[in-house]
């Protein structure tokens, strides 16, 4: 199964300085948030991409392009024609990785349909942000969403505060609730989805200005066509300087909860 991975939103000046990052290039440990996404991914067997890129994605491109020297070691030789001899090889050799220019203002509904061509003969796909990262059991995503059989399978996760909350009757979605009763879930869309590659589509009309999560997916829920997924483990965001700081000092204590991976 395929993974596609939304990056294509707008910049960030998180870190400071004049020049703004994408938010999936904004770095954990010296490695982008969309790395360690994909990592997650790929120790639980995900290692086909399909990458949405936007605002600044020539940033994506060059850090896949030199990957491999920026990653191991090498010898070049100097002169009319370089060469260079790589001494190893990345741990992610396995990966393939296929990088879209989905169009800088394009929205999130709008970049899932430009990839389209890139999903042929899947009958599912993976979904997700470039921004949050988690210990999500995709396995277990991907045996739940079997189960429902419906259009998509999110993954619902605890989080109070400026998240919409999600009304649930017993795995299906019915709706988003951006003031969320007393008698609600608890629970948030994590953005860690399944989704059901023959049936997406009629959705998705052929249109820059469409939202997954305002459009795509409050459509699903009152079709009951969405489901969910209950992750009771970790998950975070990074929107916030505060957020970029506790990821970071939990990568550099050495008990980053979504390390599944060597």
């Amino acid at each position: 199964m395929k993974a596609v991975i939304l990056c294509g939103g707008e910049c960030s000046r998180m870190l400071g300085g004049d020049e703004p990052l994408p938010k999936p290039m904004i770095p954990i440990g010296g490695k982008p948030i969309l790395w360690h996404i994909m990592k997650v991914y790929a120790a639980q067997g995900v290692k086909d991409f399909i990458l949405c890129l936007g605002a600044k994605g020539w940033l994506v491109r060059e850090f896949f392009l030199n990957y491999l020297p920026m990653t191991v070691d090498f010898t070049i030789r100097l002169g009319g024609h370089n060469r260079i001899t790589f001494h190893g090889d990345v741990a992610e050799s396995d990966w393939t990785v296929t990088l879209v220019d989905t169009g800088e203002k394009t929205c999130t509904g709008g970049r899932l349909r430009q990839v389209r061509k890139y999903l042929d003969g899947e009958s599912h796909f993976h979904l997700t942000y470039g921004d949050f990262i988690t210990d999500v059991d995709v396995p277990q995503l991907e045996d739940r969403a079997k189960q429902l059989d419906l259009v998509v399978t999110l993954s619902g996760v605890y989080r109070s505060g400026r998240f919409g909350e999600l009304a649930c009757d017993g795995g299906r979605i019915t709706s988003f609730m951006e003031k969320p009763p007393q008698s609600g879930s608890g629970r948030i869309n994590g953005g860690f989805m399944v989704v059901d590659n023959r049936r997406i589509w009629e959705y998705l009309p052929d249109t820059t200005d469409l939202f997954l999560d305002q459009d795509v997916l409050p459509r699903l829920a009152e079709e009951k066509q969405l489901g969910q997924y209950e992750h009771d483990g970790y998950w975070e965001c990074m929107d916030t300087l505060r957020e970029y700081q506790e990821l970071n000092a939990l990568w550099d204590s050495g008990k980053a909860p979504w390390k599944n991976f060597k």
